[in-house]
């Protein structure tokens, strides 16, 4: 089994617009399918720097004098960079979420599918677990991480299950947190409902949405003007933040204005719209059906 099939793989590389002696950053690793397509691209001259904090990942990276692998989370990325010296890239890829492998493997605890531990850490190495969460954090926080992560709806009454349910017990498995919240998940909705609760633990876990922020602000000083940033993001949340960036700047969207009133644009967005998988691509890979790609170019 492919540890992760590459999504809009043509598509990334375009945005990309990869010049022979081109200096890239793969945010994203994973299993190396965008980063061979890039270095395919590259001549003698190419670098690419790639960075992946799963240690599963370090095992597909490939023998090539041209990339330089960065086992570290690329909320590093600038500082990495500064110490491979390469301050300033070309293109900067990333492939957001979790990758086939990562879903596959049951006990890292990232699927609805299996019981497993309640882990879901990309940094094996993290101290933050989904059990740790459910656990310990109080009620508020809890509702706050299910609303704004994962958009449920009735994050009250799903939050009461998991607190009383924790005074009897440790909750420590998918199995059985999927088995104290089925009265409250929707008749007919079950899939969509327990994926919504995974992805607002996982994102909690993972700190992704703070992590994506730094590394889009830090996209701004690390591109050369003409460089390109190619997100591909899968769920609302993302590529709201990212649509923002680009647009502005900043995570908000709101616009800066210069001394003289003109409306400060750091990027040209080469995407009106986003980019989404065709009828084929979501037919051969089901995990491709909710991506959505947007590239912009550094001013």
């Amino acid at each position: 089994m492919n540890y992760h099939q590459p999504v809009l793989l043509k598509e990334c590389l375009e945005g990309l617009n990869i010049k022979p002696d081109a200096v890239i950053v793969d945010v994203t690793f994973g299993g190396g399918g965008h980063s061979k397509a890039i270095l395919a691209k590259l001549s003698a001259k190419g670098k690419l720097f790639a960075f992946d904090q799963d240690k599963d990942a370090a095992k597909n990276v490939p023998d090539d004098k041209r990339l330089t692998f960065v086992p570290q989370n690329f909320s590093y990325m600038k500082n990495f960079l500064r110490m491979y010296e390469a301050p300033q890239v070309d293109g900067i890829l990333a492939d957001l979420g979790v990758s086939s492998h990562q879903f596959d493997e049951a006990e890292r605890g990232f699927s609805i599918r299996f019981d497993a531990s309640l882990d879901m850490r990309m940094n094996q190495g993290g101290e933050k677990t989904a059990a740790k969460i459910l656990n310990e954090y109080e009620e508020n926080k809890l509702k706050q991480i299910f609303r704004e992560y994962g958009e449920v709806d009735n994050a009250g009454r799903l939050v009461k299950l998991i607190t009383d349910a924790r005074l009897l017990t440790q909750i420590t498995s998918t199995g059985q947190l999927k088995e104290i919240i089925t009265p409250c998940i929707p008749r007919f909705k079950e899939h969509q409902y327990l994926a919504k609760v995974f992805q607002a633990l996982r994102i909690e876990v993972n700190d992704e949405m703070e992590v994506l922020k730094q590394m889009l602000q830090q996209s701004l000083e690390v591109l050369k003007p003409g460089g390109r940033l190619v997100v591909m993001s899968y769920h609302s949340l993302e590529d709201r933040l990212v649509k923002n960036f680009m647009k502005s700047g900043n995570s908000e969207g709101e616009q800066q204005k210069d001394f003289y009133g003109n409306i400060h644009r750091p990027f040209n967005i080469i995407t009106k719209k986003p980019i989404t998988p065709s009828d084929a691509e979501n037919a051969e890979n089901s995990r491709a059906r909710s991506a959505k790609l947007r590239i912009a170019e550094k001013v």
